[in-house]
């Protein structure tokens, strides 16, 4: 992108963590506007990080917002045709959509937050502290919102967001591998029928973070390459996945939604310490989290063909996340205390010294497994955004930029998720900060090696694709 992207608006950035750190450089980058048009609203100072940017006239508040402040904050910094880049965290991202919807603004967010203390409320039953009833809360919300109203683009960060893009990447692969002969979708039913011509069963996305730093985590402390309150908050919701028409029988501590179009179930523990079999292609085998993540509902949604008003086809969908080392064992201390966060939190940045962020989807059926994503370096990281920055931020960063532009060209398309716009835009925007782009063909399942050295009764060996075969037990 070599021409600057014209924008006449203002932009307002809720936030400035790991992910805004890395979004306003690109912003200044690529967007062809005074900083002067740009203003951060932050609960935490961080003057004296944004003090270049504020020389050259950014506009920064030090103010957490609350619900009795919201429009008054809001008011000051936007109006019609101007963008909302949410990346706050225990900021109800559904007021902050129908504030913009008021008032004709756009509205990008990279996951759907609630107010504080939603996670963590004992009282609310386990299902209303899913990302599925977040989801279904937001897109019932919006169903009153007019046709034509302001563009507003849910969970288009990394992931969720740009994994849906590498989704329907890798099926067009796929299908060209399998000698199909297909046209690239243009409907939500013609990708739905794509996936089912594919054979594709389940669909990872597959996270492998293997970068390592020469400060190492110290007790009572939680290490991350990202957001420490954002990692811990999905964290503690119930594990979630996208249940598929392939599968057997619910899982002993399965449950099903009693609201929305049940495509999900969730478990009965939270995601940090539900663990899960998957694949990357540098990696090779790994055992992630089962972290629970919006693409996780909306791919398994997207992608069901209906008869009739019934499922006949459905992927199993979820996240594996291996996280870096030092949050591994972070995860690990917070299990151990309760699930109560750690006092002292840390993002690694200039102390990494080696490592790879590697983020895709691995789809899986009878033709094997297939792994499509980024392969992302910190050496090359640091060669394109700076010392400070790590591969996870920039993998976060690039398709919340993109998905700023698709809505500035597309202003009036109302409310939005990944899969509702054009897989190609996007990547043609984010792949010059994602290192290798790849796509790699195997023949791992998660039965290999498995039942020799123990015997383990849970297996399914007549079908590798059951989701108890991936669940470490």
């Amino acid at each position: 992108m070599t021409k600057k992207f014209p924008f006449k608006g203002r932009i307002l950035m809720l936030g400035y963590g790991s992910v805004g750190r890395c979004t306003l450089p690109l912003i200044d980058r690529h967007f062809d506007m005074p900083l002067s048009r740009m203003a951060i609203v932050e609960a935490d100072d961080r003057s004296k990080a944004l003090a270049p940017y504020i020389a050259r006239g950014l506009n920064y508040e030090t103010t957490p917002i609350v619900h009795g402040n919201l429009d008054a904050i809001l008011s000051k910094y936007l109006g019609k045709g101007d963008l909302l880049i949410n990346l706050s965290v225990e900021v109800s991202s559904i007021e902050l959509m129908n504030w913009c919807h008021a008032h004709g603004v756009l509205y990008i967010d990279t996951c759907i937050e609630p107010w504080a203390g939603y996670y963590d409320n004992v009282s609310l039953p386990a299902h209303e502290r899913s990302n599925y009833f977040l989801r279904y809360t937001a897109l019932e919300n919006a169903k009153k919102w007019p046709k034509g109203s302001s563009s507003a683009l849910l969970t288009h960060g990394a992931n969720p967001g740009l994994v849906s893009h590498f989704l329907k990447q890798a099926l067009l692969d796929l299908a060209k591998k399998l000698g199909l002969s297909v046209a690239k979708p243009t409907s939500k039913a013609e990708w739905a029928q794509l996936m089912m011509k594919t054979g594709t069963k389940v669909v990872h996305v597959a996270e492998h973070d293997t970068q390592i730093s020469n400060d190492p985590k110290k007790p009572g402390e939680f290490v991350n390459t990202w957001s420490v309150p954002g990692f811990v908050g999905e964290g503690l919701q119930p594990a979630e996945l996208g249940w598929g028409t392939h599968e057997k029988g619910l899982p002993a501590d399965g449950h099903e939604h009693p609201i929305g179009p049940k495509c999900a179930i969730y478990l009965g523990q939270p995601g940090c310490v539900t663990q899960v079999r998957s694949w990357t292609p540098i990696g090779g085998p790994l055992i992630g989290f089962l972290i629970t993540h919006g693409e996780s509902i909306s791919t398994s949604d997207y992608y069901t063909v209906w008869d009739n008003g019934k499922p006949v086809f459905r992927p199993t969908c979820h996240y594996s996340y291996h996280c870096c080392n030092d949050a591994v064992l972070s995860v690990r201390e917070l299990q151990m205390n309760g699930f109560h966060i750690q006092d002292k939190h840390r993002i690694l940045g200039p102390e990494i010294t080696q490592g790879i962020d590697e983020l895709g989807v691995l789809l899986m059926g009878d033709y094997g497994a297939y792994w499509y994503g980024s392969q992302l370096g910190i050496d090359e990281a640091r060669q394109l955004m700076g010392p400070e920055f790590n591969a996870t931020s920039i993998q976060v960063a690039a398709p919340v930029l993109a998905g700023c532009m698709y809505m500035i060209e597309n202003p009036t398309l109302g409310l939005l998720e990944p899969e509702d716009i054009d897989h190609d835009y996007v990547l043609d925007i984010c792949r010059p900060y994602l290192g290798p782009v790849v796509g790699v063909h195997s023949d791992w399942n998660p039965l290999r090696g498995r039942d020799r050295l123990y015997k383990e009764p849970q297996l399914d060996l007549t079908d590798p694709w059951q989701f108890q075969n991936f669940r470490v037990s």
